[in-house]
């Protein structure tokens, strides 16, 4: 099997995921995915795909991620990882990550601020006199 690459996407983020079968080690910009992400809530949800279709171990996944914040970055690498997966084997995994969940993509985006107002939805203080 060669290289499969896939693009996830949360918020700003944008995490471009390049799978190849290995042992199981995920690079992120260069860095191991303990020092990229140091905390264990987001190294789960990094880990996601491959705990639910089995496939722990079974892939090195190299990343390059851009944008947004850290929670965002984590989505934006799980659904990438997941489109990676698909294209892998689809009959295998994309019943068990579409159950998951893992498949959609997250399409809420921050809402812009509008002129007048100090933000999307909030007004300025309101005086009668």
């Amino acid at each position: 099997m060669k290289q499969v690459n896939a693009l996830g996407r949360r918020k700003s983020a944008v995490a471009r995921v390049y799978v190849v079968p290995g042992k199981g080690d995920i690079t992120i910009n260069g860095r191991e995915l303990n020092d990229y992400f140091k905390e264990d809530t987001l190294r789960y949800i990094v880990n996601q795909p491959f705990e639910v279709t089995g496939t722990t171990a079974q892939f090195d996944v190299k990343v390059n991620l851009d944008g947004g914040g850290i929670k965002g970055q984590a989505e934006a690498l799980r659904l990438g990882i997941s489109r990676a997966l698909c294209e892998i084997d689809k009959e295998a995994y994309r019943p068990a990550l579409k159950a998951a969940g893992f498949l959609t993509r997250d399409a809420r985006e921050v809402e812009r601020k509008k002129p007048g107002q100090p933000g999307a939805r909030r007004r300025f203080q309101f005086s009668k006199r």
